[in-house]
């Protein structure tokens, strides 16, 4: 199973190229499921249907999931008793598997709010350290395999991670839609239905968006239509090609948020991250002084060694910077 946004990215391609690869490993009855808004008519699931408890489940998941990195990457790098914030993790994430198991919102805000709580009370040490945003293609962004476990690597180094929301991404692709209805004559229907679910996700975020503006030491949900309106004086909002103009958008946020350094991650070989990524850190430069963002390149060809000294390049700068403050 693949999710795809379905657009002319070359992710559309790897569902082929899965299906020969199981071909040719002798295991041709193995059905291959492509999870995509934009390949209705394309691809066909038979056997599979996403039934309303699935999606509750998901959508549970990936609420959980953004939590999680919220909390724990927010506190983990100052814990005054090492060990501290993994092991209240591993605690909450047994108590998340269930609820995600059971599809229940409820039980989901009831924990949402002891996770925050927990984590907003434990003891940290008195030192401050460079906050690093983390974006780029979806894949090296959150696969700690894809990005050679950069969050490890960040906070082995002295920093902070800060990794945008998975929410974020699904909302970039429901605006997507919209803007497609209203610019290029989309179906109404895929306007309607997309402005429904954005709607759905804002009101299942909202109790977590309170918790988290309530606390000490975590920030509120940003909308994305709060994002395209920042992101539209740097780049098209029509542009919807791999992360297209959200990937801007993420770094345009960050920066506003005083997260001045960035590693944007360029899946090797994709021109559009390449293009919305790499080609608008001069732009942004030029609008944030202080912003001090290095582009890397992952593939498996590129070699390690040279990844981490362009992290360290970046993270020595960020540490200057803080010196300076």
């Amino acid at each position: 199973m693949l999710t795809q946004t379905g657009g002319d990215c070359r992710a559309t391609n790897y569902i082929p190229l899965l299906r020969k690869a199981l071909s040719d490993a002798g295991f041709a009855q193995i059905p291959v499921i492509s999870l995509s808004m934009g390949n209705k008519g394309v691809e066909s699931s038979p056997g599979f249907k996403l039934t309303i408890p699935l999606v509750k489940r998901i959508a549970l998941a990936a609420m959980y999931g953004d939590l999680f990195e919220r909390v724990v990457y927010r506190t983990r790098p100052y814990e005054k008793n090492q060990g501290e914030v993994n092991r209240w993790y591993e605690h909450y994430l047994e108590i998340a598997k269930e609820d995600v198991r059971k599809g229940s919102f409820s039980m989901f805000n009831h924990h949402m709010k002891q996770i925050i709580r927990t984590f907003d009370q434990i003891e940290l040490l008195d030192i401050v350290k460079p906050r690093v945003g983390v974006v780029g293609g979806i894949l090296v962004k959150y696969s700690p395999i894809a990005n050679n476990n950069i969050i490890e690597l960040l906070e082995s180094e002295g920093a902070e991670a800060v990794v945008p929301d998975l929410i974020g991404f699904m909302n970039y692709s429901l605006y997507n839609q919209v803007w497609r209805s209203k610019h290029l004559g989309q179906s109404k229907q895929a306007q309607y239905l997309s402005s429904l679910a954005l709607k759905i996700i804002e009101e299942l975020e909202k109790p977590m968006h309170k918790e988290l503006e309530k606390s000490q030491r975590f920030e509120g949900i940003a909308s994305i239509k709060h994002l395209a309106q920042s992101t539209q004086e740097y780049i098209s909002i029509g542009s919807h090609t791999g992360e297209g103009w959200f990937l801007t958008g993420e770094m345009i946020h960050l920066l506003k948020s005083g997260v001045d350094n960035i590693i944007c991650m360029q899946p090797f070989g994709c021109l559009p991250n390449h293009v919305v990524g790499k080609g608008m850190l001069k732009t942004l430069r030029e609008s944030f002084p202080n912003a001090n963002i290095t582009a890397i390149d992952y593939d498996p060809g590129i070699s390690i060694v040279n990844q981490l000294n362009r992290i360290r390049l970046m993270l020595s700068t960020a540490k200057k910077n803080l010196q300076k403050v």
